[in-house]
């Protein structure tokens, strides 16, 4: 998630390895089109069978998919802003709900109805997006909003990358309040936040820079949090003006998806890359940059290992993806 959101601004249960021998499930991506503008698209987690469902002037990416499967809401490129749009899931009826200001990862709760997301406010150039952000409720049918968090503590702090758990009551995010970006889980109105995922170092000795934490992703069962692990990019070239490949390289090099116990304490490694989700059954999937046939290469966890997911063409864009609930029929 690293690389979408500073770039705009600057198990588990089973599986069958083989693509044929079970129904193939569905995503909805958002990568570039021929023009190069971001496009959300719908296929089968093998990249077959896709069909364009936007077509935007600006670009569409992350999108999400409502628990009952019937809505898409994602965040749409405009003059000076991202807004928050939705549709039905196969990209008709789309609608603005939020048009002001910079809106970022939105994400559903369990009700098919209410939506959380982060705003973030003007900052410096350069700025780590997550570093001035709130976090927002709203009301998919109604159209009102307000702050998420009505805990006096918690307002006090900037909150970013909300999700919440699947049976509603909890909200995991991430906030620099003790220093580094760590993510915590709290109740929905900000109390009882707590830590879940403690680092094995506070900093990158090679480097000199402290380690982070982003885009925390909730299990299927509630029982696990998958989340980004690493020096953040904006430490890289394109973001400080200095050219430095070794450094961005030693700096990328550090990028990775871990799994922790919403409960807090336990957690593991799951391996290098960026932008964790989970599959309908309970399999992490993250991605990383792929040199061989450019652009990102997406993996999904299996009983046995990885598995590609072929769901980004070769040398273009993209703007993250979900995965379509199994209950649609």
């Amino acid at each position: 998630m690293k690389s979408i959101l500073t770039g705009i601004f600057i198990c588990l249960t089973s599986w069958i390895p083989l693509w044929g021998a079970e129904e193939l499930r569905e995503v909805v991506v958002s990568h570039a089109d021929k023009g190069g503008v971001l496009q959300l698209f719908r296929m089968k987690e093998d990249g077959t069978g896709s069909v364009q469902l936007t077509h935007s002037k600006s670009g569409c990416r992350m999108p999400s998919i409502s628990p009952d499967g019937k809505t898409l809401l994602y965040v749409e490129s405009g003059k000076n802003s991202l807004s928050l749009w939705s549709s039905d899931i196969n990209g008709k009826k789309a609608r603005a709900l939020v048009k002001e200001g910079m809106n970022l990862l939105p994400s559903w709760l369990p009700d098919s109805r209410h939506i959380v997301w982060m705003k973030v406010r003007q900052g410096s150039k350069g700025q780590d997006p997550a570093s001035n952000s709130r976090l927002y409720l709203l009301d998919t049918r109604t159209g009102g909003s307000r702050r998420l968090f009505s805990d006096p503590e918690q307002i006090k702090f900037s909150n970013a990358m909300p999700s919440v758990s699947p049976d509603g009551k909890q909200v995991a995010f991430v906030s620099n309040r003790n220093g580094p970006f760590r993510v915590w889980v709290s109740s929905l109105d900000g109390s009882k936040a707590r830590l879940v995922s403690p680092v094995l170092k506070e900093m990158d000795q090679s480097l000199n820079l402290p380690i982070e934490q982003k885009v925390p992703a909730w299990s299927p069962n509630g029982k696990w949090i998958a989340h980004w692990e690493g020096v953040e990019m904006i430490h890289m070239s394109p973001y400080t003006g200095i050219k430095d490949p070794e450094r961005d390289q030693k700096i990328s090099k550090t990028f990775n998806v871990w799994v922790a116990s919403s409960k807090g304490g336990k957690r593991r490694k799951v391996g290098p890359g960026d932008d964790p989700t989970w599959s309908p059954d309970g399999f992490v999937t993250r991605a990383f940059p792929d040199p061989v046939r450019g652009g990102p290469k997406v993996v999904v966890e299996t009983a046995s290992g990885s598995k590609d997911l072929e769901i980004v063409p070769p040398r273009v864009n993209w703007g993250r993806f979900a995965w379509v609930p199994k209950s649609l029929p």
